[in-house]
């Protein structure tokens, strides 16, 4: 059985395309460091820094490409099951869309160096209308930059990575045990992260049912529309909400009574923006803070079948910021 040296110098190329490709699709598993391995064979003449870097351009554009058409076609459905397939915390949509607004299809030459944003950039181009001759010249660009980047940062410490190759040659097929090993342990640290990160948002959540009962019994909720700027241009928020995010914090707490059922939506996966809100809400003494279960998508799945007096209300009390 060939060991893992063998391997990369035979099947580098092929290598360097695939781990690349899978990567940009979503798939938890880092190219970066065999980018930073091709460059520092690449030193020796070992393998064709030229090749190396072709294939990952060309893996990136082809994974961008997709998302790209798909952002395009599906809009902010692709964001959520990128979301909610990756295992990156769930708020990566909800903290890069406004992000991506305002630098727009430059931001893409720089989304690949950030967690989080090289998932959700090409299909986010998309979604908001990005053109595809520029997404296509910002995507190249990027790519091109990312890719150069590792392989040149590879060649750089050459010595360091050849005594690593080194290490593992001597350890024959037992190093690519050690490798996927290294690859399995990645990749439960990002799910244990994720995990974590999931039980830091634990939070009461109320039902759309439960909600419209609420305001037909005259309980006066106050709804709180914790999305982002991008994503209400999306969609629009539910009449008589209150946009978080429009003034301080302090400033728009400080308008309603702390008595009053405060109900915090958001449209991201597992509801964790307008938990993280509603936890707010919380901590300066409104107790009856909830996350609405589902967001906007159960609201508007529910909105049918709704009078429409029990949608278009305007929380008294309050003074929208």
């Amino acid at each position: 059985m060939p060991n893992f040296v063998e391997l990369l110098l035979t099947y580098g190329v092929f290598i360097v395309f695939a781990l690349v490709l899978v990567e940009q699709l979503g798939l938890p598993i880092p190219a970066f460091p065999i980018l930073l391995v091709a460059g520092a064979l690449a030193v020796g003449g070992r393998i064709s820094w030229q090749a190396c870097w072709a294939v990952a351009v060309l893996a990136c554009l082809i994974s961008d490409l997709f998302w790209f058409r798909a952002g395009r076609f599906y809009g902010k459905r692709v964001l959520r099951l990128l979301c909610k397939i990756s295992l990156s915390p769930d708020y990566c949509v909800s903290q890069t869309e406004d992000k991506f607004k305002r630098f727009g299809a430059k931001s893409l030459l720089v989304s690949k160096f950030v967690p989080g944003f090289n998932i959700v950039a090409a299909p986010l181009a998309g979604a908001m209308g990005t053109g595809t001759a520029r997404f296509l010249a910002f995507s190249i660009g990027g790519s091109v930059f990312w890719s150069a980047t590792a392989l040149a940062t590879g060649a750089m410490f050459h010595r360091s990575v050849d005594a690593a190759l080194a290490f593992l040659s001597t350890l024959g097929a037992t190093a690519l045990v050690v490798v996927f090993g290294l690859l399995a342990v990645f990749v439960l640290y990002k799910y244990i992260e994720r995990r974590r990160f999931l039980m830091g948002v634990q939070i009461e959540r109320i039902g759309v049912a439960e909600l419209l009962d609420l305001i037909g019994a005259g309980g006066e909720p106050v709804l709180i529309d914790a999305r982002s700027v991008t994503a209400r241009q999306f969609e629009a928020a539910i009449p008589g909400a209150l946009i978080y995010g429009d003034s301080e914090p302090a400033i728009l707490m400080a308008a309603i009574d702390k008595d009053r059922h405060i109900v915090v939506y958001c449209s991201c996966p597992n509801d964790v923006t307008a938990a993280q809100v509603a936890k707010q809400f919380l901590a300066d003494g409104f107790h009856r803070a909830r996350a609405l279960h589902g967001g906007l998508d159960a609201w508007n799945a529910h909105r049918g079948g709704v009078h429409a007096g029990a949608t278009d209300f305007k929380p008294a009390g309050t003074t929208p910021a």
